[in-house]
């Protein structure tokens, strides 16, 4: 049965965005030292925490942040833009697209070739030339304050392993191949733990596909 949203998501919205903030306003201040396991680990950490930005972004394209549309617009473009200088009204208007039209011709998602090509695909589907020079000139700005390498560490890197995170888990694996349901797309095991780690329950994707009014903290709730 589909749900009103509520306020709570806005509250775990701003959890997830706070976390990223003060983890990158940390790591852009911290020492690096390369013969450290934690600063892998710090890596390892924004790049989950950039995947979450996406997440939320997402949640906001299904109108699930708050009951305000309003709402769910400005904290969606705040998270697109925190994420990679994302333009929201694009990302909203594909990803609905990919829900009308999964698996075919018409779907921005979707690619029947290998992992490569498809992701190659994907990020050209959706970055743009201005994006990047955004980004350059960003970069070269906030050099003037921060160290590269802690730029290139914890602000380039993590963001771009983001991508890889998202496209593995929640586009690539639930869509490869064919599939015999009405929203051609698989589910991994049921292992909630797991789930959160790789995609914040994404891989629980068929279930977003037939409950895409379920924020991605209740997803695990609706995994059969």
């Amino acid at each position: 049965m589909k749900n009103k949203p509520s306020y709570i998501g806005l509250l775990v919205a701003i959890a997830v965005i706070g976390s990223w903030i003060t983890s990158t306003v940390l790591l852009m201040q911290s020492s690096v030292n390369f013969s450290s396991p934690l600063l892998y680990l710090f890596i390892l950490v924004q790049m989950h925490l950039y995947t979450g930005l996406f997440i939320t972004a997402h949640d906001a394209m299904h109108g699930t942040i708050a009951p305000n549309r309003m709402v769910n617009n400005v904290v969606g473009q705040a998270c697109t833009l925190f994420y990679a200088s994302f333009w929201y009204p694009k990302l909203y208007t594909k990803h609905h697209q990919h829900h009308n039209h999964v698996h075919s011709d018409e779907d921005p998602d979707y690619h029947d070739g290998s992992f490569v090509s498809w992701y190659v695909r994907f990020i050209r589907n959706y970055l743009a030339w201005w994006q990047i020079v955004v980004m350059a000139v960003v970069f070269n700005v906030l050099k003037i304050w921060i160290p590269q390498t802690n730029l290139i560490l914890f602000w380039v890197v993590p963001s771009l392993l983001s991508t890889l995170q998202l496209f593995y888990f929640g586009t690539y694996l639930p869509h490869k191949g064919e599939h015999d349901n009405k929203h051609q797309s698989r589910s991994q095991k049921r292992n909630h733990i797991v789930a959160f780690v790789t995609c914040y329950f994404f891989g629980y994707h068929y279930e977003h596909h037939d409950a895409p009014w379920v924020p991605w903290w209740k997803l695990w709730k609706v995994k059969n």
